[in-house]
């Protein structure tokens, strides 16, 4: 594995304690306004799985800026090795594609000096349709652990994707929302659900789970209907239809994917 260091943050006087992390991969159009949104954090870590749009060269130009080439193995990998980089007490994950607001970044900063009792925060994110937030969809209800004191946890090797914390200590969830720009375009995200299909179909194949006509019908309609009727998703117009619809997709993605890796092993019994 290689793992290359161009540009190295100094620490200044401590001002918020925190260090902000991120993991990329080809996210040169994002690169500039998601720095702007951690100018908070005493320092600034990047950990990119060998970008190739540009991104790497981008992020090496910015001076305040540490960034280190590294194999992308998995999401929870990646995370786990940035929090290894970081030298404040605090550490802050954001990705690419979100954005803070001013009133949430005064939130982060005083959360870690009023709470010396509180060990993580969750944050609300919103999620945003090309610019138009999205108020049902089963997205009403998104909160994720972003914000935690270093040393007291680690995100779970088991999970490739939709990664969590290792974390059984007290949290705290935040009031500000973070915005989650994830779709701008129907290919991409759908691109995205099916990269996110591939690593949980790695993780439940190595689990030993076999796929069945369960997980290929019933379990997509599910999600569907769960998403887009319960959770309102019809009241997000179109634009709810779609994320619903690629959602309910994404789970078939994976059951497929993961029928193809039995057959091709031949290994996975019931």
């Amino acid at each position: 594995m290689s793992i290359q260091h161009l540009t190295l943050s100094i620490l200044k006087d401590p001002k918020s304690n925190i260090s902000a992390l991120m993991i990329t991969y080809n996210e040169v159009d994002h690169v500039d306004e998601v720095i702007k949104s951690v100018d908070f954090a005493d320092e600034i870590i990047v950990i990119d799985a060998m970008s190739n749009d540009g991104t790497f060269e981008k992020l090496s130009e910015m001076g305040h800026v540490k960034v280190i080439l590294r194999e992308f193995k998995n999401f929870a990998d990646q995370r786990n090795f940035a929090i290894s980089q970081a030298n404040c007490d605090w550490v802050f994950f954001i990705d690419a594609d979100e954005r803070l607001t001013e009133a949430s970044k005064a939130e982060i900063t005083d959360a870690v000096k009023q709470h010396s009792d509180i060990e993580a925060f969750k944050i609300p994110r919103q999620f945003m349709f090309n610019n138009k937030p999205m108020r049902f969809s089963g997205l009403q209800t998104d909160r994720v652990f972003r914000l935690f004191r270093k040393g007291v946890t680690k995100y779970r090797e088991d999970k490739l994707v939709h990664e969590l914390l290792d974390f059984n200590g007290e949290f705290k969830v935040l009031k500000h929302k973070m915005l989650h720009y994830s779709f701008s375009d129907y290919q991409s995200y759908k691109r995205k659900t099916e990269h996110y299909g591939l690593l949980k179909a790695q993780e439940l194949y190595g689990k030993g789970r076999p796929p069945n006509w369960f997980h290929f019908y019933i379990k997509p309609a599910y999600k569907f209907l769960t998403n887009y009727v319960f959770r309102l998703g019809f009241l997000d117009g179109k634009e709810g239809y779609v994320i619903c619809t690629l959602n309910a997709y994404g789970v078939f993605y994976r059951y497929k994917t993961l029928e193809r890796m039995s057959k091709h092993s031949g290994n996975i019994s019931d």
